[in-house]
């Protein structure tokens, strides 16, 4: 039985999907004007999880993720740049595809942009604007009625008088009450926008992703998903508009994932703590960021430290070094085994990772007892330990090169190398003298060899 805590029941579900075997899923994508930071990559991957997950357990999975392309950020910037938006937009939606490979992030089925559904958008707001759920104002904005859909704060608990605490109307702005929100944007003739019944414009950003998210799945679907931060106003908007509208309920489910602290503070640029996802990749591993990314449940917070990196190695290390030396290609996977069950009830549990990793250390442990009691059960074992790593997308690189690629820097692999090859050679030679003293030697450089029938292998010792 597979559950899912629902953030707008604020409990997990048995989830039961609209139609049986197949599963709609749209999650709230980047807004691209810049590189992807870590808050980014935290979603990307957590639903990269959860999509992988469903897919393994036999549902047929439509997975939608949009891109904002058209924002006060993105003209502002492009503006900066002296460049034309839609350049600036390629260019950084050509980065983000390229940093989510790198984090083996999978891509969605369907990547529509906002600027694709203008059409879309302007019969949401018109059928808003029939329904007397939205207006428009003296200066061509079109509101949302807040106080005109009885079910606004359903998502996010508030309360209709707790939200006119802070509310206000911003410079330029006609609202009728402090709480609407813009649905669609006057522009200058001279600016970027688009023909409509109300003037000249472009959309707001709420009314992007219902527009988007319904026109790809309809009108109903199963799961609506995106970064906590998103849930009041953005998501809290989107039911209201997309209800308002369609006259039906929007999401089935909805998940949030946690926030992302940088040494246990928000991460952010006055704080000189904000990283971009390529920075990091400078000097991290790729599976290392993502296993920091995904070893927490994927509704906790994450604090992203050198400490919780280094600790991330650690583990990787851990299971490539089990895997080192096994034939894995010719090795049948078991199946229907306990550590498969124990993963997938671990899974089956809103997605809990922590719980599935302490499944894959039980079959690290037992691989290595198995290694030299029962080799075949070891290598079906691997077989299985790396299958299910897929599911979470690490442990599909061969041993040697997860572990060359996270050598310290400070270590000369061409050295240990020849060192290595020295000290097989005295031990060929029946020098053991000399091939102490080599091992000695790597000892000292935190070189830890590793004896075995077809060589010597070594690691760092960390």
């Amino acid at each position: 039985m597979l559950t899912i805590y629902n953030s707008l029941t604020q409990a997990k579900e048995q989830f039961k999907p609209r139609e049986e075997g197949k599963i709609g899923i749209y999650v709230c994508g980047i807004t691209t004007y810049d590189y992807l930071h870590l808050g980014h990559a935290r979603m990307l991957v957590a639903f990269d999880v959860v999509t992988r997950y469903l897919r393994a357990r036999g549902f047929k999975v439509n997975y939608v993720r949009n891109i904002t392309d058209i924002d006060d950020k993105i003209l502002n910037r492009a503006k900066e740049n002296g460049e034309l938006f839609s350049d600036l937009t390629d260019r950084f939606v050509e980065a983000m595809h390229e940093d989510e490979a790198a984090l083996a992030v999978l891509p969605p089925d369907q990547e529509p942009r906002a600027t694709g559904h203008i059409t879309e958008i302007v019969n949401m707001i018109q059928v808003l604007i029939g329904k007397d759920m939205a207006y428009r104002a003296d200066n061509g904005d079109v509101y949302f009625s807040v106080m005109n859909f009885p079910d606004y704060g359903k998502l996010s608990k508030k309360k209709m008088d707790e939200l006119l605490d802070g509310a206000r109307i911003e410079v330029g702005e006609l609202k009728k009450d402090p709480r609407d929100f813009v649905l669609w944007k006057a522009s200058p003739d001279d600016g970027v926008g688009w023909d409509s019944p109300w003037g000249y414009g472009r959309p707001g950003w709420h009314i992007e992703c219902s527009a988007m998210s319904t026109c790809c799945l309809g009108d109903n679907f199963d799961i609506h998903g995106g970064g906590s931060d998103l849930l009041f106003p953005h998501h809290e908007n989107e039911v209201a508009q997309s209800e308002a509208a369609t006259e039906t309920r929007f999401a089935n489910v909805w998940m949030h994932n946690g926030p992302l602290r940088v040494d246990n503070e928000k991460m952010s640029k006055s704080l000189n703590n904000f990283f971009t996802v390529r920075e990091i990749l400078e000097d991290y591993d790729a599976e290392v960021v993502r296993h920091l990314l995904i070893a927490s449940h994927y509704r906790s917070p994450i604090n992203y430290s050198e400490q919780g990196l280094r600790q991330s190695i650690s583990v990787l290390e851990r299971f490539y070094n089990a895997l080192k030396g096994l034939d894995i290609a010719n090795a049948k996977s078991l199946t229907n085994s306990r550590f498969e069950k124990a993963f997938f009830a671990a899974m089956d549990d809103d997605f809990n990772t922590p719980e599935a990793f302490s499944v894959l250390f039980e079959m690290v442990k037992e691989i290595n007892r198995q290694k030299t009691d029962d080799p075949v059960t070891a290598n079906q074992l691997a077989a299985l330990l790396v299958r299910l790593g897929s599911l979470l997308g690490i442990l599909q690189r061969s041993p040697e090169e997860f572990l060359r690629n996270n050598i310290s820097s400070e270590v000369d692999t061409a050295i240990v190398e020849q060192l290595i090859a020295a000290r097989e050679q005295a031990r060929a030679d029946k020098d053991w003298a000399l091939a102490d003293q080599i091992r000695d030697k790597l000892t000292e450089m935190k070189v830890v060899v590793e004896d075995g029938a077809g060589g010597s292998g070594w690691r760092i010792e960390r």
